[in-house]
């Protein structure tokens, strides 16, 4: 199905602005952001307009009552071409962020709606996307509940919107992390598979705390127990041992990265063993003493892959970094780069590319 989309371009562009070799992580926007709006029932004035502030009401709903969920990809350059991008796996965010939209009580985006929208934009905005190395051009697709009134009901009314960041690497070094065990981020039978706003908002004051402490993230761990590793504060986790990767089972109380199954599926296809199962903070603690922990990963559509440092548990910090090494970690992260660029074939039909 296709969609009528208005497009009013900047005549103003802030491209020149852009220094490539000074980006950061978030703080630089792109020329234009697409907008749709659902009213009555159906999707409804699709356009593309200068980035820039959205009109909303002090009652809007999704400021009261939480309905917003957002997705996170990455546009980057592809030497097929001097002009050419390209868009990883965009149809599995489309149908994550439909998922997350059930949930939440809102309703579907068609997923045609969402790839016409979003190619629109990324071809209008394609020269924003960084030819430098580890640049990429960071797109988040979101959606939100724009209701004027205050009454703890679904919104009748909703707006979904696309707007890019060109942006360097999320992390430059193995990160330190907190195994955390007095606070959780999900529960069983809630919104922890979710991409809504509320799960990164409850997971900034445990992190502050861990961060007084000298870590850079919190490794959260299942919220019964405290005794199952989960995943990080915006990642999923991977563990190297000897002679096989785990990585903790899906779960309504874990995300299910795109990243993370893209992970999983190229070790797969390198020769790797792949487990997916519960993995308790004690058997880390036990494969590390014994000399079979060799590495520790983490990985997210803004993080890519970072290699961990090690993780603070009761007090002890358990260094990794120091007795193992990056072979895989470094395997699989080259394998996705180049696949992303062109330099590597993709066996998996995973790369869209626009010229």
């Amino acid at each position: 199905m296709s969609f009528e989309i208005r497009v009013e371009r900047t005549e103003n562009s802030r491209l020149s602005q852009l220094d490539p070799q000074n980006i950061g992580f978030g703080k630089v926007f792109s020329d234009h952001m697409f907008l749709v709006d659902y009213k009555n029932g159906e999707w409804t004035n699709a356009r593309i307009v200068p980035y820039g502030p959205l009109n909303l009401s002090p009652a809007t709903s999704a400021i009261h009552y939480g309905q917003s969920i957002f997705e996170g990809m990455k546009a980057v350059a592809h030497q097929s071409s001097d002009t050419a991008v390209a868009l990883f796996r965009p149809e599995e965010n489309a149908r994550r962020f439909n998922r997350s939209a059930q949930r939440m009580a809102m309703p579907d985006i068609p997923e045609s709606l969402f790839m016409q929208g979003l190619n629109t934009l990324i071809e209008l905005d394609k020269a924003w996307v960084p030819r430098s190395e580890g640049g990429a051009l960071y797109i988040r697709p979101f959606m939100f509940a724009t209701d004027d009134y205050i009454g703890v009901k679904p919104s009748d009314s909703y707006c979904f919107s696309i707007f890019t960041c060109p942006v360097g690497p999320y992390y430059n070094k193995a990160l330190r992390v907190k195994v955390e065990e007095e606070y959780s981020r999900a529960a069983p039978g809630g919104v922890g598979f979710t991409k809504c706003a509320g799960n990164y908002a409850g997971a900034l004051y445990p992190t502050a705390l861990a961060q007084k402490e000298g870590y850079d993230q919190v490794l959260w761990t299942d919220p019964i127990s405290h005794e199952w590793v989960e995943e990080t504060g915006t990642t999923n986790f991977f563990a190297v041992c000897s002679d096989r990767i785990v990585t903790p089972a899906l779960s309504q109380t874990l995300l299910a990265g795109i990243t993370r199954d893209s992970v999983i599926q190229a070790l797969r296809h390198l020769g790797h063993n792949v487990e997916e199962r519960p993995l308790s903070v004690q058997e880390l603690k036990d494969l590390l003493a014994a000399g079979e922990l060799n590495e520790l990963f983490i990985t997210g559509t803004a993080a890519t892959l970072v290699n961990l440092d090690g993780f603070g548990h009761r007090g002890e910090y358990h260094s990794v970094i120091t007795q193992g090494n990056q072979t895989v970690s470094k395997q699989v992260k080259s394998f996705l780069d180049d696949l992303r660029c062109g330099a590597q074939a993709d066996p998996f039909g995973w790369i869209k590319t626009l010229d």
